[in-house]
């Protein structure tokens, strides 16, 4: 037994943990009864990934082949997208969709169908899955695909492990001239002007905002958004970065050694690093070229960041509302922040285009994404929360989600019982894949 959290560190648990690095392996772990969950890099939030005995996937993390003319890789699913980004940036070939860590495993990024800051163009990680192995819990094997049995895929992407532990995907990588990327940002003074400015970015293949969720008034949402594109070789200005155009000069990796304690993150501290954030950026629009860990991974300079928010742990509340509703919705439910004196100096806006899925959590709306250190006035202020986002149409992200109970589950997701009615059939047998979440938003007993 050992301890064992999520990103978040909130709940910490005592569990049985073992890992695998072959088939056979993995099939004998399943013999043994009880509830097993698939446990990644640890970079879901809340317990998604937790249960009294748990499957580390990271030693089952093999290339198994890569076709150099049209980017098709197939990979081990415990290969981190930083393992991929490694070896095929200086080939030309880039991730389809990457959230923003890169530590992340392949299968974690299927099980929670991940999207990232080109969703309004390219979808979510699910929709680049050629085809996927997965083993279920009498051990057998399933390759599926979207056209080859094509409902348990269904409900293996974005179903948050819950149908077999996945082996190994194909998938596309998408053919870049540099590893950088032409950013442009816009300072936007509240949120109807962050809004305008995602609606006229639609032929930008990427975008994200940086959101002040302490401003109030006239200023409440305003925020900072960056819009990119891959660099061609004609873009690159300086000369070390056309000597060598897919070998961007790494940055300094800087580290927090221990956790924060909890004073340091108050009202006043996330105030005055808003109005800094907010500030560096000069009125209007500004270019520049920067590499692609800069664009999308910059917190991943930041070893253990987590400890910012000190033992207690944090989560984040992530959701989406229609974009029919956006503006009225977002305004409502960000004054709720504001007034709540609880905001967030981590704070995520998109636009995400249409999506049609089984279980994952996109649709064409609005996504705002903020952390919060675990407190009980915090958890209060969720619950309101979640009665806004629900009357908007909404939903909360499950790899985000540490305390959803089963009727906002219920609610939100339209698929949930449907859902609930399959694992049950998969998990038939000795061994049952359930979470803590699973159990807590009442998908598994």
């Amino acid at each position: 037994m050992r301890k064992i959290s999520d990103w978040g560190n909130y709940p910490v648990i005592e569990a049985e943990v073992s890992g695998f690095d072959t088939t056979a392996q993995l099939r004998a772990q399943l013999e043994q009864p009880g509830d097993v969950i698939a446990f990644g890099n640890g970079r879901s939030y809340g317990d998604a990934s937790l249960q009294n005995r748990i499957l580390l996937t990271r030693r089952f993390n093999k290339f198994l082949s890569f076709n150099d003319e049209t980017g098709e890789l197939c990979c081990q699913a415990g290969v981190l997208l930083s393992e991929i980004l490694d070896v095929f940036v200086q080939r030309g070939w880039f991730l389809p969709v990457t959230p923003g860590t890169k530590q992340i495993t392949v299968g974690g990024a299927i099980a929670a169908d991940v999207h990232g800051k080109n969703h309004h163009v390219d979808g979510s990680m699910g929709h680049h899955i050629i085809t996927m192995d997965v083993m279920r819990n009498d051990g057998t094997v399933v390759t599926c695909s979207p056209t080859e049995n094509a409902e348990f895929f269904n409900v293996t992407v974005g179903g948050m492990g819950l149908s077999g532990i996945i082996l190994n995907a194909t998938f596309r990588l998408r053919k870049v001239d540099t590893a950088y990327i032409r950013e442009e940002t816009v300072r936007a003074s509240n949120l109807d002007e962050i809004m305008d400015a995602f609606e006229a970015s639609n032929d930008w293949t990427y975008s994200v905002a940086w959101i002040d969720c302490l401003a109030k008034g006239d200023r409440m949402g305003r925020s900072i958004l960056m819009r990119g594109e891959h660099a061609t070789t004609s873009d690159l200005v300086q000369q070390m970065h056309k000597e060598a155009p897919l070998s961007p000069k790494q940055g300094m990796q800087l580290g927090i050694p221990i956790n924060f304690p909890d004073f340091a993150l108050n009202p006043l501290s996330m105030k005055a690093f808003n109005f800094a954030y907010y500030n560096k950026t000069r009125p209007g629009t500004h270019q520049q070229i920067i590499n692609y860990n800069s664009f999308f991974y910059p917190l991943d300079a930041i070893d253990n960041w987590n400890r910012i928010y000190g033992k207690r742990g944090f989560t984040q509340y992530q959701f989406v509302i229609p974009k029919e509703a956006g503006r009225e919705g977002m305004r409502t439910i960000l004054k709720r922040i504001t007034d709540s004196g609880l905001g967030s100096f981590l704070a995520v806006l998109k636009l995400f285009g249409e999506q049609d899925s089984f279980m994952s959590f996109p649709m064409a709306g609005y996504t705002l994404a903020l952390d919060f250190p675990i407190s009980l006035k915090a958890m209060d202020l969720f619950k309101e929360l979640d009665a806004m986002v629900a009357d908007y149409g909404g939903r909360l992200y499950l790899a985000k989600d540490s305390r959803m109970d089963a009727a906002m589950f219920e609610k939100t997701y339209p698929n949930a019982d449907e859902f609930r009615q399959a694992i049950a059939l998969l998990n038939e047998g000795a061994t049952k894949f359930s979470s803590l979440q699973s159990q807590r938003i009442g998908i598994t007993s």
